[in-house]
């Protein structure tokens, strides 16, 4: 599962690049579909991600503010402070924690850890998809989605 972690982060670090030349009026103009706007997304895939990983570890769930993050070194910087304490998480996965089962306050039913790195993979490529339709509106080439030729496997 860390290979596609790493892919996921890869892309997102595109993504952030990319943007980062999009004026600040862009980044936060309404838009159809996904959360709203360019960086209301990005802060919420970089949210979401951190807080299943929190919830999974057994530590409280800290849901950061967004209007503390309206602008793309901000929102970078989140994703790097976040990542650091997730790569820990992941590097220490194994098999044997697939079936731990998780409980989180926004959910009534318990889960399986397993299939909530699923789903918190799973949803930043959802919302990549998002950020890609909208890259075409603006002119902006998207960033590709290829796994392969990334370099994640060696």
């Amino acid at each position: 599962m860390i290979h596609l972690f790493k892919y996921n982060w890869k892309v997102r670090d595109s993504w952030l690049e990319l943007c980062c030349r999009l004026s600040q009026d862009e980044l936060i103009r309404d838009r159809t579909g996904g959360v709203g706007s360019i960086l209301k997304t990005f802060f919420h895939i970089i949210d979401v991600e951190y807080s299943w990983i929190q919830a999974i570890s057994g530590k409280p769930v800290q849901d950061p503010e967004f209007k503390d993050y309206m602008t793309m070194e901000l929102i970078i910087k989140l994703s790097r402070d976040y990542r650091l304490e997730i790569k820990e998480f992941i590097n220490d996965w194994s098999n044997d924690m697939e079936y731990q089962v998780v409980t989180v306050p926004w959910m009534d039913e318990p889960l399986f850890a397993g299939e909530v790195l699923r789903h918190v993979i799973a949803h930043e490529i959802h919302h990549i998809g998002q950020l890609s339709i909208w890259a075409r509106e603006l002119g902006v080439k998207p960033i590709s989605a290829n796994f392969i030729g990334r370099g994640l496997m060696g």
